[in-house]
C-alpha cells in the first residue's frame, strides 16, 4: 500500500511537492488555509522566475536557481512567459559588486547573458549592463493548473489545528499519515535554524507593454519588474521593501495588517526617489497603483542566503523555501527521506534474518 503523506501549505512550494508526490503513486492530502492556491507569499512577489543573478554573494542560491530553472522549463514550461528586455545593471556608486566582478561571477557559474550598452532602459550612472533571460511566472494559471492536477487531493479552506508525532505515523487533525509535509514557511510549525518573519510591501505601478524589466545589482538597490498582466510591474527596494524584522508569523501579521495609507505613502516617496536616480524617466513612465503586501521568512545574517532546504524530524518533513524555481531541491530531498525510511525497514528485515541464521547455527 502507498505511503500516506499530508501536505500543509498551498503555495508553490506545497503544490509542487504534493502533485510531484502523487504522480509517483503516493495518496496525499494537501492543506490551504485559504480559499485558493498560491495565497501568501507565492502569489505576492515579483513574479520572477530566477536564473541565478540576483545572487552575486551567495553561491548556493546561484546554483539552485541555475538548475532550478531549467527543471522548471521542462516541467511547467507553460507557466511562464519571456521578457523581451530583461536587464542587470551595476551601478557605478551604489553597488557593494564591480562590474567586473559580477560578470566573472556569473560566468563562472555557467550564466549566459549579453552586455549591452550602459545606457540600455534609459539608465544612468551604470558601471556596466547586461541582458539575460529570466522569465515572468504566471500566476493564475499556476493556480488553475495546480487546482485542477490535485482535484479531490486539494483541501482548500482547511487550517490545521493539530498535529501529533506518534513515531511511527503522523496524526493530523485527527487523521492518520505516514509522513507530514510542512510547506508554510514556518508559519505552522518553526523551522529549526536561526530565522525571522519578514513583512515585506511590494508596489504596484500602471504603464506601456514590454518594458524592460530593470534590476540593480548588488546590495540596497531596488528592481522594476513585469507581472502576468503586460501593463503592470512591481517595483521593490532592498531597504524600503521590508515593514520590520519579527521574531513570530502572528507578529508579522500584525505589523502587516497595520500598514495605512500614510505608510504607503512613505514607501512611494522613498522607492520613487531610490529608482530615479537610476532612472530618471521613472515617474513620466509609470503611474503608482497599489501596494502589495507579503511575509517573507528568512535566515539570520548578511551572506544572502535563499536557497531551499529540507529539514526532517522524524516523519515530519520542514520545508524552508528558496526561489520558486528551487521547488526541485526540496521535493528530491522529501523523497530520499522517505526512501531512508524504506531503507531503514530493509536494515531492520535484514538484521531479524541475521539473527535467526545465527540462531539456527548455535
Amino acid at each position: 500500500m502507498a505511503a500516506r503523506i499530508a501536505v500543509i501549505g498551498g503555495g508553490w512550494y506545497g503544490c509542487h511537492v504534493a502533485t510531484s508526490l502523487m504522480a509517483l503513486g503516493f495518496e496525499v492530502k494537501l492543506f490551504e488555509q485559504h480559499g485558493r492556491l498560491l495565497h501568501e507569499a507565492s502569489g505576492n512577489n515579483q513574479f520572477r522566475l530566477h536564473l541565478g543573478f540576483h545572487y552575486a554573494r551567495h553561491h548556493g542560491t546561484r546554483i539552485q536557481s541555475r538548475d532550478g530553472f531549467s527543471r522548471f522549463m521542462e516541467r511547467y514550461s507553460g507557466l511562464s512567459r519571456e521578457v523581451e528586455e530583461n536587464i542587470y545593471a551595476v551601478p557605478r556608486e551604489d553597488s557593494l559588486i564591480d562590474w567586473q566582478t559580477y560578470k566573472l561571477i556569473m560566468t563562472s557559474t555557467g550564466l549566459n547573458y549579453r552586455e549591452v550598452s550602459a545606457t540600455a532602459g534609459g539608465l544612468k550612472n551604470m558601471d556596466g549592463v547586461m541582458m539575460v533571460d529570466e522569465r515572468v511566472l504566471l500566476v493564475e494559471r499556476a493556480r488553475n493548473y495546480f487546482k485542477t492536477l490535485l482535484g479531490d487531493s486539494l483541501h482548500l479552506k482547511t487550517r490545521v489545528q493539530k498535529i501529533v508525532d506518534h513515531g511511527k505515523h503522523v496524526e493530523v487533525d485527527g487523521e492518520i499519515f505516514d509522513f507530514l509535509v510542512e510547506a508554510t514557511w514556518g508559519h505552522h510549525k518553526r523551522l529549526p535554524i536561526n530565522l525571522f518573519y519578514e513583512p515585506t510591501i511590494l508596489l504596484y505601478y500602471e504603464a506601456g507593454v514590454n518594458l524592460p524589466a530593470i534590476t540593480l545589482v548588488d546590495g540596497p538597490l531596488c528592481s522594476i519588474y513585469p507581472t502576468e498582466d503586460p501593463n503592470i510591474y512591481t517595483l521593490s527596494s532592498v531597504p524600503h521593501t521590508p515593514l520590520g524584522t519579527c521574531q513570530t508569523p502572528q507578529e508579522a501579521r500584525s505589523l502587516r495588517d497595520a500598514v495605512n495609507v500614510d505608510v504607503v505613502r512613505g514607501k512611494v516617496d522613498s522607492m520613487e526617489m531610490q529608482i530615479t536616480r537610476y532612472l530618471p524617466e521613472f515617474r513620466d513612465t509609470y503611474r503608482f497603483i497599489g501596494p502589495q503586501l507579503s511575509i517573507k521568512t528568512k535566515p539570520v545574517g548578511k551572506f544572502d542566503d535563499r536557497s531551499c532546504g529540507v529539514y526532517r524530524e522524524n516523519r515530519i518533513f520542514k520545508v524552508m523555501s528558496g526561489k520558486i524555481d528551487t521547488i526541485f531541491v526540496a521535493s528530491d530531498r522529501i523523497l530520499n527521506f522517505i526512501q531512508s525510511f524504506s531503507n531503514n525497514q530493509v536494515e531492520d528485515d535484514f538484521s531479524s534474518l541475521k539473527q535467526k541464521t545465527l540462531n539456527l547455527k548455535v
